[in-house]
């Protein structure tokens, strides 16, 4: 019961800091990159987005909205952080989206971007197979878990590959002051894979991993984890959108990617993003804006 109100808590704080979000204002003919929007862009842009957009279901649900109301194809490259923010260094992109506020703010300060904006945010956990998650106890503080983790030397899988999600779990076991081993363990797996293969691989091992929350629903039912840790504001996972700067990088059609920034922060698709997961999963995987 008292996990229950602590997540009631933790979602409602969330859904009330969305209502306060600032998110940059439109005008008509002004897009939300702060230039005007051109009268007409076409064709299709290439999205550099973390795989728990994909992973979770939320792209197939925005995107035939965004085609439907502005008629641009979006073809969608799904990878961890630090690879889409490659790709996008590398001209294989016209919008990045991911889920690592220090190293966006260093892509736009090293001048690969324009201008990064909040776009909405969920949470991470620690999840793992009951059969493990007897082995921890009753501690719900993530970085105690951490702790008995590494003392139990109980199987976890690392997504290893220097993703919004990997680089929260490296700064976690920082703060539980656990020095992590190198090369081969018996307990401690770095995979290289993306959100849905690394709790699949939990699931396998019967171990616990560290996981966005929207992924970890849209995979529960194939990989029947549970939640281990309980919420809280340390836990909260930021998601941002940035204009590439086409004076640094190739960006093959900047005007729609222009379009694309505008309508994803616009009123239609904030009320989408609001309602997405409700029905599927019985309550809301993303909330727009900015947690305050």
């Amino acid at each position: 019961m008292k996990h229950i109100k602590i997540t009631t808590l933790l979602l409602t704080g969330m859904l009330l800091a969305s209502c306060q979000a600032t998110a940059p204002s439109t005008t008509a003919g002004s897009s939300a990159a702060g230039t005007t929007t051109p009268a007409k862009a076409e064709g299709e842009i290439i999205l550099a987005t973390t795989t728990s957009t994909r992973d979770s279901g939320l792209l197939d649900y925005l995107l035939p909205e965004f085609k439907k109301a502005k008629g641009i194809e979006v073809k969608v490259v799904a990878l961890g952080t630090g690879a889409a923010i490659d790709a996008a260094k590398a001209g294989n992109a016209d919008v990045l989206m991911v889920h690592d506020k220090t190293k966006e703010e260093q892509f736009v300060k090293d001048g690969y971007g324009i201008k990064r904006y909040d776009l909405m945010y969920n949470d991470f956990l620690l999840v793992g197979a009951a059969e493990v998650k007897a082995s921890v106890g009753t501690e719900k503080n993530i970085v105690n878990l951490l702790k008995v983790i590494s003392e139990k030397k109980l199987p976890f899988i690392s997504r290893g590959d220097e993703s919004g999600t990997h680089s929260f779990e490296k700064k976690t076991w920082k703060a539980a002051g656990v020095t992590l081993p190198e090369g081969s363990s018996d307990w401690y797996f770095s995979i290289g894979q993306g959100m849905a293969e690394t709790l699949n691989m939990a699931a396998e091992k019967k171990g616990l991993t560290i996981t966005d929350r929207s992924t970890f629903l849209a995979t529960k039912d194939t990989t029947k984890l549970e939640e281990v840790s309980e919420p809280s504001k340390e836990l909260v996972n930021q998601y941002g959108i940035i204009e590439l700067n086409k004076d640094k990088v190739t960006v093959k059609n900047p005007e729609g990617a222009k379009v694309f920034i505008e309508w994803i922060l616009s009123d239609e698709a904030t009320a989408l993003i609001k309602e997405y997961g409700k029905t599927q999963y019985g309550q809301q995987l993303f909330f727009p804006g900015t947690f305050k």
